[in-house]
């Protein structure tokens, strides 16, 4: 018979430290609340004295904690704090009345790809999703399809496979208002002969019809209208066709080489069955629409000497595209004129070729130039998408931010390298974890060891080999609520480019440490005083309970 020696068994019971609190809170809970529960007054007067929200409406939002559970005979200030009535952004909301050139405008890069740029499915749900997000730049690739009679979407000459352009104009028409209502722009990269861009002319005019924004035929417009005007419109943009290059013959003759020496290419190849034998577009009354006259915004594509597509003309607009190692090189010799270019023309910076994974590049570059399509794979999930995520919850999420005052006006007052403001941030501690991930999630037999990660990104960190300093709290060990108490200060230069970011990590001392959650923030809207800041996953969608409770104070510095 085989023995068996017991060491000893034990159950190991973590729970929260409900008296632990940083002392400058208990003070505002004993200056603000009897026993941590507050009046409508008590609310008034911490939400104007402390909090610095000299019009908030306390009885409104008094009434609103009801429907949150927060409140009975009186509000328990704690938990308010922690609620999403307590939130870190203010709405400050731009007018919409400047052209469209003064705007950042939240852009996708291929958009209906669903994963790497090279072997990943074409589908119409990535389209739907970046709507969804407030997205406003869609860009989708033309190409025939393998009989050359209709029109695939693609990223050509890889093994993605591809969607008919018909869904995906359906999609966008379906949905492109449903997070704001401005403007949605479409780019299109066409590889088609006359007869198929005939064919997308028909498309786009029935699919959209009155949403559709036409050039003016017998009044050309010198300046690009403003988002406020062009409220849901659709608006078409691309290069347009030199047909007088480009014969159908030869086009035709190009697609079916193609096919017969056996191309890798999926794109000829669409998942999509073809579900009708009509279209819409063939019932299309009036007219009939030439694909050149859809086309509102005119893009050239660079080549040869940069200063001449830089060339600004008063009479006319135009887009220009250039990857981002194009720009991060011409930046170095015509920084200013491609400043200068962008306060009444569009410019789109789009990743470099090599990006197979659909990773992204640092957006700080085209923003501080000025560049209003700063154009990012959605699928690309990282500290770059984050960042843009956090530049575009500014504004009321409309998906168009205003860009600062020297980048549309030549405003010579503009001084860089002076500090505008310093930003005070104090991290308190966090919570919701528990509810979040299961039991054994970060460490098989205890709770997490959290650490958090505090930094701002902005003008002065445009060059992609810089990355500002991340401050870095003490590890907490043991513990599904962690209690920092721990302040950074940064100085800031250049505050409407400004964007804060946080990243919560457990660490891990045999293997990479694992994330916790993610926000980036645009300073320029942070509220001061006690915020719940809600964490986000890698993808940018939020955690429903994990929140951090952090400190904002804004200081001019004194000269």
């Amino acid at each position: 018979m085989q023995s068996f020696e017991v060491f000893g068994c034990f159950l190991r019971h973590f729970r929260p430290k409900g008296d632990a609190l940083p002392e400058d809170l208990k003070q505002v809970i004993s200056n603000y609340s009897e026993d941590g529960i507050m009046s409508v007054q008590n609310l008034h007067d911490f939400l104007t004295e402390y909090q610095e929200q000299t019009d908030a409406d306390a009885q409104a939002i008094f009434n609103r904690a009801k429907h949150h559970n927060l409140q009975h005979k009186g509000l328990h200030l704690l938990q308010y704090l922690y609620s999403d009535l307590n939130y870190p952004l203010q709405t400050i909301l731009d007018d919409m009345k400047s052209p469209l050139s003064h705007y950042y405008i939240y852009t996708s890069h291929n958009t209906y790809l669903t994963g790497n740029q090279f072997t990943s499915d074409s589908s119409v749900r990535p389209i739907i999703r970046a709507l969804q997000k407030g997205v406003r730049g869609i860009e989708l690739d033309l190409w025939p399809n393998s009989t050359n009679t209709d029109v695939n979407v693609c990223h050509g000459r890889t093994l993605t496979s591809s969607v008919k352009l018909r869904k995906c104009l359906r999609v966008i028409k379906d949905y492109a208002f449903h997070a704001s209502e401005y403007p949605v722009v479409i780019t299109f990269e066409d590889h088609l002969n006359k007869k198929l861009r005939d064919k997308v002319a028909l498309m786009v005019k029935s699919t959209f019809q009155d949403m559709l924004l036409l050039p003016e035929k017998d009044h050309k417009l010198t300046k690009l209208p403003s988002p406020e005007e062009l409220k849901k419109k659709i608006i078409i943009s691309t290069k347009p066709p030199n047909e007088s290059l480009e014969p159908e013959t030869a086009d035709d003759k190009k697609t079916t080489n193609n096919i017969k020496s056996g191309t890798i290419f999926d794109c000829l190849k669409s998942k999509d069955s073809d579900e009708e034998s009509r279209h819409p577009e063939e019932d299309l009354q009036g007219e009939v629409p030439e694909y050149k006259d859809l086309i509102f915004i005119h893009a050239v594509k660079h080549k040869g000497n940069l200063v001449d597509s830089l060339h600004v003309d008063p009479n006319k607009y135009k887009r220009l595209s250039l990857s981002e190692q194009a720009l991060v090189e011409a930046c170095q010799e015509h920084g200013q004129q491609i400043v200068r270019f962008t306060e009444r023309n569009i410019l789109r910076v789009y990743p470099k070729g090599t990006r197979l994974d659909s990773s992204n590049y640092s957006p700080f570059h085209g923003w501080k130039h000025g560049a209003q399509m700063v154009a990012f794979n959605m699928q690309g999930y990282g500290k770059n998408l984050w960042l843009m995520q956090g530049m575009f919850r500014a504004n009321g999420g409309r998906g168009y931010v205003k860009k600062p005052k020297f980048l549309c006006d030549g405003d010579l007052s503009f001084r860089p390298n002076e500090v505008k403001k310093i930003l005070k941030v104090k991290i308190y501690m966090g919570e919701g974890w528990h509810s979040e991930f299961h039991h054994a999630h970060f460490d098989y037999c205890s709770p997490p060891d959290f650490y958090a990660k505090v930094g701002v990104y902005g003008y002065e960190d445009a060059d992609d080999n810089k990355s500002p300093r991340m401050h870095k709290t003490k590890t907490i060990e043991d513990d599904w609520w962690p209690l920092w108490n721990e302040e950074f200060e940064f100085p800031i230069k250049v505050p409407e480019l400004a964007l804060l970011r946080i990243v919560v990590k457990d660490n891990d001392t045999t293997k990479k440490n694992e994330f916790g959650g993610q926000t980036c923030l645009p300073v320029s809207e942070l509220r001061t005083g006690i915020r719940c800041v809600p964490l986000y996953n890698k993808k940018g969608e939020k955690y429903r309970f994990i929140k951090l409770l952090m400190r904002f104070e804004l200081v001019i510095p004194i000269s």
